[in-house]
């Protein structure tokens, strides 16, 4: 991948608003995310989230505001930035009839990767795959699904990772892989992360946002964050902590 802008944020959001309808599913949503950081995003059903990462990955334009990654507009630059960010969703975007290999040679293309056997074989070891690498991906368990779908986000080295809950549904073993996986590659990328696991977002981030009705009602670094009090607002938002 070619270098980024030097802009001092990973992502850099301003005002940002995003309708459908008469419904605002962003209301004028502000903040600043350093190159380096692990963001985890809270909040309720309908918080305006999942909107928020669609946003910022090109996804979906915004109805207002506007919002960069490192210094390239999620609009006017969306071809080149996609060229540096990855994306792990509820949908796995993989062809469940190709083999995990063959899904992974196929994005590899996609991206224009140089030596793309090596990096796929390299994934497919890390993600624990390696050995059901000829096995159609229809017959792969949900962990299975959601670590071959992190190896596909990864093949371009992307210098934003976007994570939209990675940790749902998966078994104990899977989360452990996950784990070690976002620990090894912490150091290569920044993360964004919406999760509705308090403890598990907590845990892992440098900063934290919780979203309520398309407005930020917390944005803090986790070292400025009081945990008592963090904890009281998003069970304030949120309720029972289910979204």
């Amino acid at each position: 991948m070619g270098d980024m802008p030097d802009t001092g944020a990973a992502v850099e959001v301003r005002g940002l608003s995003r309708a459908f309808g008469l419904r605002k599913a962003l209301d004028d949503v502000s903040f600043s995310l350093p190159a380096g950081a692990f963001l985890s995003i809270f909040g309720p059903n309908g918080a305006g989230k999942t909107t928020l990462v669609k946003v910022l990955t090109t996804l979906l334009n915004p109805t207002g505001g506007s919002a960069k990654v490192f210094g390239l507009d999620v609009v006017e630059d969306s071809d080149e930035l996609r060229r540096h960010i990855g994306l792990i969703s509820h949908n796995p975007l993989l062809y469940p009839d190709l083999t995990a290999e063959e899904n992974l040679l196929f994005f590899s293309e996609m991206y224009g990767i140089s030596e793309p056997e090596r990096r796929v074989r390299e994934l497919l070891v890390d993600v624990e795959l390696d050995h059901r690498r000829l096995d159609v991906v229809r017959t792969f368990s949900r962990g299975m699904l959601q670590r071959l779908s992190i190896a596909r986000a990864l093949l371009h080295k992307p210098e934003v990772l976007f994570l939209d809950e990675p940790y749902s549904g998966l078994d104990p073993h899977a989360m452990d892989i996950l784990d070690n996986l976002i620990g090894s590659i912490r150091g290569d990328h920044t993360f964004v992360m919406i999760s509705h696991d308090l403890d598990k977002g907590l845990e892992l981030c440098s900063h934290a946002l919780i979203l309520a009705s398309g407005r930020v009602v917390m944005f803090e670094p986790r070292s400025a964050i009081d945990e008592a009090a963090f904890r009281e607002t998003y069970r304030a938002t949120v309720g029972t902590g289910v979204s």
